[in-house]
């Protein structure tokens, strides 16, 4: 090892402060109102703004409880099936010829598909710097467009329905079939026969006991239908509510239809 020179002199490096300071963070008391602990003080306004908001929304889910409509009936034909408002516009897009009958898969993949993928894309398709609007001209059109699209076919789509409701209720459209007429009620003391009770397929939909369920109540069939009507009804089924040949055996069916023939 090389001596070093008595007489040298050592330059010290001036980016090295002399005066080392601890990593201690600065009082918050010399910034008043620009920052504040995250623990206790932000975290805990956080927490008192959602207990708010959740007891807020529970006091308008118990005051307001969901708006349920008439149980579900299979003989009403007048009944209008609708999605959840948000996927309106893409019912909406399916009533186009363009976007449904043969070209139902770019009314349901191709165009949702590339304005999800274009969505998802943005970040290298549209890389400018620039942040105002103005100053992005296809973007900016081409969410615009989307935006009007997306309220024009959600309108269309309520309205449409709305009107369409009106004309089943008013009885004016020629074009739909009327409702069915309601079932009638059940007799809760009515108790069904061994014969009806073997039959599990039928006892789905009209019930233990006749009653009704998602098929008609035929607690007083036989005050409507013949054995033979009944037997047919059994054999071929009434589409496309029920479906035919559910029983195989023609005596069983005879057997069957002789019983709810003597149901008046």
């Amino acid at each position: 090892m090389a001596k070093q020179d008595k007489d040298a002199t050592f330059v010290g490096d001036s980016r090295v402060s002399a005066k080392r300071i601890p990593n201690i963070s600065p009082s918050y008391s010399d910034f008043p109102g620009k920052t504040e602990p995250f623990w206790p003080n932000f975290l805990l306004k956080e927490w008192m703004v959602a207990a708010v908001c959740l007891v807020g929304f529970l006091i308008l889910t118990v005051s307001h409880p969901s708006p349920l409509t008439d149980k579900a009936n299979p003989n009403d034909t007048s009944f209008l099936p609708l999605p959840d408002w948000y996927f309106l516009f893409l019912y909406q897009l399916l009533k186009y010829k363009w976007a449904s009958g043969d070209w139902v898969v770019i009314g349901i993949l191709g165009i949702p598909g590339i304005a999800f993928g274009a969505l998802m894309l943005a970040p290298w398709l549209d890389a400018g710097k620039e942040r105002r609007p103005s100053k992005r001209p296809v973007a900016t059109g081409l969410m615009l467009t989307a935006l009007v699209g997306i309220f024009y076919l959600t309108w269309a789509a309520n309205d449409e329905a709305q009107h369409l409701k009106h004309k089943n209720s008013a009885g004016s459209d020629p074009g739909t079939p009327p409702a069915a007429e309601a079932p009638a009620p059940a007799e809760s003391s009515f108790t069904a026969d061994a014969v009806w009770k073997a039959q599990q397929s039928c006892m789905g939909c009209h019930g233990k006991d006749l009653e009704g369920g998602m098929g008609p109540n035929l607690q007083t069939i036989g005050s409507k239908l013949d054995a033979a009507q009944i037997a047919d009804i059994i054999k071929n089924g009434v589409p496309p509510a029920m479906p035919g040949g559910m029983i195989k055996d023609d005596a069983e069916i005879q057997k069957l239809a002789d019983y709810l023939a003597s149901l008046k």
